[in-house]
């Protein structure tokens, strides 16, 4: 089992916002279903953005030129990097290693956050990022209803198993193998970690929100 250093605290995190998936489930691009005045996507990418993050990596995909035009956030904030994952039918992995070939020369962190995860706030987003600093562990997780949640942070160790994830398959297994290397932190607030994969997780969502 290899050896982890403990995170310092001063080094920088990036935020990995992943958005380059094709829908299938649902049939039509996620990324831009309304939510209230804004497309799903908007609404993550804008609490991420507002969150304490040194800087946040948009990875686009499928219609990324369509999303792009879409989104109010994207208009050059100095905090937001937009990539495109060529490589996106090969599932999460993919964008995850696109992603983090942006910024793990100069960010120590990176902390995952999933673009179709309605709830997420830069308040929880900020909650888990303290949290996990103070720890000095070199994993990250929200932790809702006593089970490991997203968003997830990743420390430089870890960097090179995340190159070597396959296919659809995040990091699961890596919070797995080292669970006692893992600072579980609570989102503080009243959280609902669903994430929308199909055309009945939106009509949810849209009843919550009325």
């Amino acid at each position: 089992m290899a050896v982890i250093k403990k995170a310092k605290k001063g080094n920088p995190v990036a935020g990995l916002v992943l958005a380059a998936g094709a829908s299938t489930r649902m049939g039509t691009p996620k990324q831009l279903l309304p939510v209230g005045e804004v497309v799903l996507l908007e609404r993550v990418l804008g609490q991420t953005l507002r969150s304490k993050l040194d800087l946040v990596v948009l990875v686009l995909g499928f219609e990324a030129d369509e999303i792009r035009r879409k989104l109010r956030s994207g208009r050059h904030p100095s905090n937001l990097k937009i990539v495109e994952n060529a490589d996106y039918r090969l599932g999460i992995s993919s964008s995850i290693i696109t992603g983090l070939s942006h910024v793990e020369k100069d960010y120590a962190h990176v902390m995952i956050v999933l673009g179709d995860m309605p709830f997420i706030t830069s308040g929880v987003i900020n909650r888990l990022l303290s949290s996990y600093l103070e720890s000095g562990l070199p994993l990250g997780a929200l932790k809702v209803r006593e089970k490991r949640s997203h968003p997830v942070i990743i420390s430089r160790p870890f960097f090179p198993a995340l190159h070597r994830l396959p296919g659809d398959q995040g990091a699961r297994d890596l919070f797995n193998r080292y669970q006692n290397q893992v600072c579980l932190v609570e989102p503080g607030e009243d959280y609902d970690d669903m994430d929308i994969d199909t055309y009945e997780d939106y009509l949810e969502l849209k009843n919550t929100l009325e």
